[in-house]
């Protein structure tokens, strides 16, 4: 990043609508984004798109104790000490008036709320946060366009979720199939998602919504099913780990590339007009059969590995979702690439090298204390 990326040759794409020109080389006038959830799964690969799009980009952060931003820190260059396109703010979801201050800071043009508390079981844990986070912190955003007078300028992302949809009434899933959500995370999602489809209709806003069905990669939460097994399958092939408990094995699910995904979000703001769009695969497996391929792949019996815990069932289960995206691929000539065995093996491999720098860790630690208790002795 920095000088060197600028002269680059992704730099001078400007008929493509990614660049403004304003005058000479070092006077263009990059598009700027702005993305809340910067730091989570989906945040870190967008921000890698836009900003090899050319974009600068901002992100929103809490303030905590320890830092959170391990999946973007290799994207991340210290402004102190060259020019850089990614720059974070500290924000929260939960404060409108820091979301105006910063909204009148930056003016962006591009605006990804894809900031959530997004664990759906621990959402009837901390039903009331997850409401306030992930719906009123939507309205939030959309307010905070208002009072910065960007109405006429911004273009607005909301992530939607396949969990809106919970006991699915029609199969496959569509944009416009009905909502029954079965949890919290799911009605807070359906509350932002028809706040989107509000302010688009109320003020003429130009906001849209991806309804994305499950996606996952590498950089997926560990507490997250499908990362969860192929973490506990590799650790388990390395002799880290004994047992994997999960809850609902039947449960079936639309799973896709998290990376692949948020280049649909990218193409939404670059319509003329806004609208809601389902990302999917149509395709859809249960639980099991993720557990069966992830430690199929490290030739073990999913079997003797896994155990169930009902701890791990929801309050109110979904038990099937599917995703139709043909609306995607007819208007906006998407479809995704990689299917459900190839993105088992591309987590299964990442995290069978992190099983192996785990156990070489500790080989390394077992004989420093080797070494250690050996030289009490003979002292």
């Amino acid at each position: 990043m920095g000088n060197s990326r600028r002269g680059s040759t992704r730099l001078t794409g400007s008929e493509s609508g990614e660049l403004r020109y304003g005058g000479d080389f070092d006077n263009f006038l990059m598009k700027k984004a702005l993305i809340t959830g910067i730091t989570g799964q989906d945040g870190s690969y967008l921000t890698e798109l836009l900003l090899e799009k050319g974009y600068e980009v901002h992100g929103i952060i809490r303030r905590a104790s320890n830092f959170n931003t391990g999946r973007i820190d290799h994207l991340y260059v210290d402004p102190h000490f060259d020019k850089t396109r990614l720059l974070l703010h500290y924000g929260d979801l939960t404060d409108s008036t820091a979301l105006v201050k910063l909204l009148y800071e930056l003016k962006p043009d591009e605006i990804y709320n894809l900031g959530a508390q997004s664990h759906v079981r621990v959402s009837f844990e901390v039903p009331e946060s997850t409401g306030d986070i992930v719906g009123l912190g939507a309205l939030r955003i959309l307010e905070a366009i208002r009072e910065a007078d960007l109405v006429e300028k911004v273009r607005f992302y909301q992530a939607s979720s396949s969990e809106m949809f919970g006991k699915v009434q029609e199969v496959p899933q569509t944009e416009k199939t009905p909502f029954w959500p079965r949890s919290p995370y799911g009605c807070a999602k359906v509350y932002a998602h028809w706040l989107t489809v509000n302010y688009r209709e109320s003020y003429n806003l130009h906001a849209s919504s991806g309804i994305l069905f499950n996606h996952e990669s590498p950089r997926r939460g560990e507490t997250f099913v499908t990362r969860k097994i192929t973490r506990a399958a590799t650790r388990i092939k390395m002799g880290l780990q004994n047992k994997l408990f999960l809850g609902n094995l039947d449960a079936k699910r639309d799973w896709g590339y998290a990376k692949e995904y948020v280049e649909m979000m990218w193409l939404m703001l670059q319509q003329d007009q806004p609208d809601d769009y389902v990302v999917a695969t149509g395709e859809t497996h249960t639980v099991r059969e993720f557990c069966e391929e992830a430690f199929g792949l490290l030739d073990l019996d999913w079997e003797e590995f896994v155990d169930y815990d009902k701890r791990y069932e929801r309050p109110a289960e979904v038990d099937l979702l599917v995703g139709d995206p043909a609306k995607a691929k007819k208007q906006l000539g998407w479809e995704p690439k990689v299917g459900f065995k190839e993105l088992v093996k591309i987590m299964v491999e990442s995290d069978l090298a992190l099983a192996r720098k785990e156990r070489a860790h500790r080989e390394a630690e077992e004989k420093l204390d080797a070494l250690e208790k050996e030289q009490a002795a003979a002292s």
